[in-house]
């Protein structure tokens, strides 16, 4: 059963505010990362990169909770858990472009780590939500 994000709490989930993305690790352990995100169809979409420690949880178990505050007021947030229903490269590097533009005011992602450019291979995560708490 799926649930509704609250467009009231959008701005937590888009720029300028970062998030925390919490995987499982294949032990069951929690495993956390501050990335970007944005919200598309009403879903919270996220970023990373082939091979990076998320993106192996995520092959092993696609369960997810993702947390963002409000920086001026944290006791207003938001949590939600899901499961990532897509992991696609198609579209993936436009979407950590349009990330980078929103977050570091530049549209080329790479520009500052050249070498990695054409050796990562970026993947978009499409999450579905099953459980929303929002406060504050």
């Amino acid at each position: 059963m799926s649930a509704t994000i609250p467009e009231a709490y959008y701005d937590l989930l888009t720029a300028p505010n970062f998030v925390t993305f919490v995987t499982l690790m294949p032990d069951g352990q929690p495993q956390a990362s501050v990335l970007w995100s944005s919200v598309e169809n009403g879903q919270v979409v996220l970023n990373t990169a082939r091979g990076r420690q998320k993106d192996k949880n995520l092959e092993n178990d696609p369960r997810v909770s993702v947390v963002a505050y409000d920086r001026e007021n944290p006791y207003r947030y938001i949590e939600i858990r899901g499961i990532v229903e897509e992991m696609t490269e198609e579209g993936a590097l436009d979407h950590i472009n349009s990330l980078s533009l929103a977050y570091r005011d530049n549209e080329d992602y790479y520009k500052n780590m050249p070498q990695l450019r054409g050796v990562e291979q970026r993947v978009k995560l499409i999450i579905k939500t099953l459980h929303v708490v929002a406060r504050g």
